[in-house]
């Protein structure tokens, strides 16, 4: 209990002799960061786990005492360490607040590569038509069209695959595409 009645009598000499009774706001925020600005900064640290926001808010208080300078300089409104810790407390309390009312923040190099998809429901659309059509054709000509198409086969490799001649493949080729043709375009027609 003396230990901080000391402390507060003190400050008191110390703000009376150090600031002086027109105080500069520079000089009376040199003099607070000299004498108070490594205490302060551990203070909020206790408060806050992030060492890097704990500077960032000794710094702010910092500011705010740069503004009430005037008030700061006279010992007789109180203790210039008193109201350092109370203006650091509450601007800790705020960001800690604000905080947990917003969501976590994201570094910026986190979202590079991940894009924006476009809408695809009309591919999707398109080939749920296309399978639809597919079935709609005969085994010999579907199984032409995945040879050449999915396989990625010429009539020649389709036709020694399926053991048919070339002929066959190319005639199969051209009706298998020309049904496609005619049901997506009565598809789309009906869409």
């Amino acid at each position: 209990m003396e230990n901080s009645i000391a402390s507060r009598r003190e400050d008191k000499a110390r703000a009376s002799e150090s600031y002086g009774p027109a105080p500069d706001p520079q000089s009376v925020v040199n003099q607070l960061y000299g004498d108070y600005f490594a205490a302060l900064q551990l203070y909020v640290s206790r408060m806050i786990s992030d060492p890097y926001q704990a500077e960032d808010i000794a710094q702010e208080t910092m500011v705010r005492a740069w503004r009430h300078a005037d008030a700061l300089s006279r010992p007789e409104l109180g203790s210039a360490w008193g109201w350092l810790k109370k203006v650091a407390r509450n601007i800790a309390i705020d960001k800690i607040r604000a905080r947990r009312a917003r969501p976590d923040e994201v570094e910026e190099s986190a979202g590079v590569g991940v894009g924006i998809l476009g809408d695809h429901s009309d591919d999707v659309l398109t080939s749920m038509s296309v399978a639809n059509v597919l079935l709609e054709l005969i085994p010999e000509h579907r199984s032409v069209l995945y040879e050449v198409y999915f396989a990625d086969r010429t009539a020649a490799g389709a036709a020694d695959v399926l053991g048919i001649p070339v002929g066959t493949v190319k005639s199969r080729l051209h009706y298998a595409l020309r049904k496609l043709k005619t049901s997506v375009e009565a598809t789309e027609l009906a869409a």
